[in-house]
């Protein structure tokens, strides 16, 4: 027998049953407006997980009449989204062709490209789903013949509903009176943050554990629900955070085995953007000036993952990981910026020194024009004049460039012939 989540049976299927989102589908939605409207232009969707995306896209397609072709880009081949494409040719395909992709992110640049002939010819309206900021992981040419709009979490006020509704389904399908505490509904609406497919898989399993269990009497009730917001799936959110806070803290103490260790467990999830951003994050944070080539190879590791997919994609970031691992370690420029921005959150520092302003920047001196290519000169406001942000650390990048600092502090500054 299928087991279809309950989510996709109770999936809206009109603008008014979307939760949430109401600047988009709501009365004066714009999507909405546009849409009535008789618009339909290529889209993408951003926002997390069980926001409404893929309903949406479902909702636009059967009020365009368009033929709706779906893809998760995390299993679909270039080959097979082609081969609906190629349905633009046939009668079915006359009207134009709706084409979803789920996920578009795990598409890499050149399968992003093949999009763009059936774009710009009209045969098929994109509308593209992420997770994730589409300005780092779409294609700009894509980003530049589409409209962006942002989904965002579903509030509990909202969600609230929604899970009534799922729990009515279930009573009415299993012939049943299960009831649910308002403290029950009201934890899953907060511990789920703003996934509603989310929310309504745990009502779900809470739903049949207060079936099966007498001495609950069909009650929901909120312990119930906690022992599988705990339970369910490999780990929680928390628990994720917790895994790329042990693989910063081992590379941060240079432990080749541990930061191995954590690697590995993080890809086991599947989810390497998350990977991908805190390696990027540990080689300035973390590795920093002391070895500066470190944040340019890491990113290209991290490009490299991401357009080899899983299992693959594990050798270049373990490469990733492994080298900022073993290298010299800086913390200098981000205790720099820390201090810098506690200085502007307390107010200071809002206007510059009138050499520096444009359009005279009169009395600046050109530091071209002075040897070593220095010249002393105030650059911070005046109300922070002399202030110390940055210490060269005491690896060997750093002290060469403090040698340096201290060679042009010294000798240079005298005018060019």
């Amino acid at each position: 027998m299928r087991n279809e989540p309950l989510a996709d049976i109770l999936r809206p299927d009109s603008f008014d049953n979307i939760v949430g989102q109401s600047h988009l589908f709501g009365p004066r939605g714009v999507i909405r407006r546009m849409v009535e409207g008789g618009r339909i232009t290529n889209m993408i969707f951003f926002g997390p997980p069980g926001t409404g995306k893929t309903t949406a896209a479902a909702i636009i397609a059967a009020q365009s009449g368009m033929l709706f072709r779906r893809f998760n880009c995390t299993s679909a081949t270039l080959a097979e989204v082609k081969d609906a494409l190629s349905e633009t040719n046939n009668v079915f395909g006359v009207g134009g062709i709706l084409l979803y992709l789920d996920e578009i992110q795990y598409f890499n640049r050149k399968q992003q490209q093949a999009l763009l002939e059936y774009m710009e010819d009209g045969r098929v309206t994109l509308i593209a789903s992420t997770t994730e900021n589409p300005h780092f992981y779409i294609y700009n040419a894509i980003i530049s013949r589409s409209s962006l709009f942002e989904f965002k979490p579903v509030s509990p006020a909202e969600m609230v509903p929604a899970l009534s509704r799922a729990l009515s389904h279930l009573n009415a399908k299993g012939g049943t009176a299960v009831t649910a505490e308002e403290e029950a509904l009201a934890y899953i609406s907060h511990a789920v943050r703003g996934d509603v497919r989310r929310g309504i898989g745990l009502l779900e399993n809470a739903y049949y554990a207060a079936c099966g269990t007498a001495e609950e009497g069909g009650v929901i009730t909120q312990d119930g629900v906690e022992a599988f917001h705990v339970k369910v799936g490999n780990f929680n959110d928390d628990t994720h955070y917790d895994l790329l806070s042990c693989l910063q803290k081992s590379i941060r103490g240079s432990d080749p085995d541990a930061t191995a260790f954590y690697v590995a467990k993080l890809v086991a999830t599947g989810d390497l953007i998350s990977l991908c951003r805190r390696l990027q994050v540990i080689a300035s944070e973390d590795v920093g000036l002391a070895y500066p080539q470190a944040a340019a190879i890491v990113r290209a590791c991290c490009e490299s993952a991401m357009e080899l997919g899983l299992p693959e994609a594990q050798i270049p970031l373990a490469n990733a990981a492994l080298l900022l691992a073993t290298a010299p370690k800086s913390n200098s420029a981000y205790m720099a910026v820390a201090a810098a921005r506690e200085d502007i959150d307390k107010g200071l520092g809002t206007t510059v020194p009138s050499h520096l302003q444009s359009p005279l920047f009169k009395g600046y001196r050109y530091p071209h024009d002075y040897t070593y290519n220095y010249v002393k000169q105030q650059y911070l406001p005046d109300d922070l004049r002399g202030k110390k942000y940055y210490t060269f650390g005491d690896n060997k990048t750093e002290q060469a460039a403090a040698a340096w600092a201290a060679t042009i502090r010294r000798e240079g500054g005298k005018k060019k012939d």
